[in-house]
Formats: structure tokens, sequence, C-alpha cells
């Protein structure tokens, strides 16, 4: 069996276990160089949305810029691939973006009375669909009298540009007994449930092969 047999046939993906964080299927009668490059798809190919771009309008906490700016872009971001394009596929054209390739998200958290912990849940997105995963990712410590406020940008990237992107926290695939028969487990970071990304990983991969394909095409002409 060649790839576009196994995209045209997902019958031979078994799913073997599934909850909302991680999903194991059995991919049956696909050859191991196959199977290997959907694991490797699934783990950073699948584009998801994460921090890009963090306007700093004050910072008072102990926490350089920086180091706030770089915390944000780590927090995993809740994904919707129907909605929103890649910058590079956006129709817009532009580098600053627009509604249909990048969205803001605030955080002001006024002037701290108390020692407190400025956690993911302060957070407000312009687009409900496009958050973080949990309320309960911790961000800064504010002392009294500090005060964070700022606007960032998030986009659709990939892991094979920075880690932020990884759709997957791991991606294994382990060969059984039978030829051509292996077992893909797949753990998602949140931003994408884990049978999205087994899909989006196999249209991945099969539009890359078609690009390689019309390369040599092009190479034989």
């Amino acid at each position: 069996m060649d790839f576009e047999d196994f995209v045209q046939d997902l019958s031979s993906l078994e799913v073997i276990s599934k909850d909302s964080q991680k999903i194991s299927v059995k991919l049956k009668g696909v050859p191991i160089k196959y199977a290997n490059a959907l694991r490797r798809i699934c783990l950073n190919g699948v584009p998801v949305f994460a921090i890009n771009t963090v306007d700093i309008i004050e910072n008072s906490s102990v926490l350089p810029d920086e180091g706030l700016a770089h915390r944000l872009g780590l927090i995993p971001i809740t994904t919707d691939l129907s909605r929103f394009n890649e910058p590079s596929k956006c129709d817009c054209n532009s580098e600053s973006g627009c509604s249909n390739c990048k969205v803001m998200l605030v955080l002001d958290t006024g002037e701290s009375d108390v020692t407190r912990t400025v956690f993911s849940n302060e957070l407000s997105s312009e687009d409900d669909s496009i958050k973080p995963i949990s309320d309960k990712i911790s961000i800064v410590q504010l002392a009294p009298g500090q005060r964070v406020k700022i606007e960032c940008y998030a986009r659709l990237g990939r892991g094979t540009d920075h880690a932020k992107w990884n759709s997957a926290n791991i991606s294994t695939l382990i060969e059984t007994d039978k030829k051509d028969e292996s077992i893909l487990t797949v753990e998602s970071t949140g931003a994408l449930r884990p049978e999205q990304i087994i899909l989006a990983g196999v249209d991945e991969v099969s539009n890359r092969l078609v690009e390689f394909k019309d390369m040599i095409n092009q190479i034989e002409e």
C-alpha cells in the first residue's frame, strides 16, 4: 500500500484507545516509512495557534518583558483549523495579518493590592474559540502595587518553526510482529483533539507527497 491508498482507505486505521488527550491507532498495511512520516508530522507538522507577538504596555512585575513574552508564547492555545488560515496562506498578504489569520488576546491585571499569581484565565481573547487550554496556567506573580498590561496576538504555526507550535507532547510509533503494521500513539498539547491531529497529519503527509511529485516532474521536464 502506498500513502495515497491509505488516505483513500482509512479503514486501514484502527483506533485502539482514545481519550480527550491521547489516542493510539493501529496502522495496518502501511509501510513503516509512511507510518514514521505520519508520526513526525503529528508531532510538529500540524498547525496550531500560539502567541507570537506581545506588546508590553505596562510591566512593573519582577519578570522582565522578554521573560513575560516567553511565558505567554508557551501557553497552549485552543485551535480551530476550519476558520483560520496560516499567515503565509492568507488572502490578506499582510505582515500585520487580519482577522482570518490572527487573534488578539489582552491581559490587564490592574494594580495589585496583595501578592498574587496571575493565571491564564485573565487572558481575554477576541474570539472565544481561540484561548488558553486551561484557566490555571501561571503567568507571573505580582506584589502589591505591581501591574501587567499587555496586548498579544496568536497565529497558526508549526513546530518545525518553534516548539511552541508543537501540536503534540509525544508521538511514538511501535512496530508489531506483523508486516507493515504498527501502533501510533499521539498525546495532544490540548490545542487540538488527538483525533484531529491524526487526520490533519494524514492530509499534511499526502499534500507533501503531491508537492514532492510535482517537483520531480518539473525536474524531469
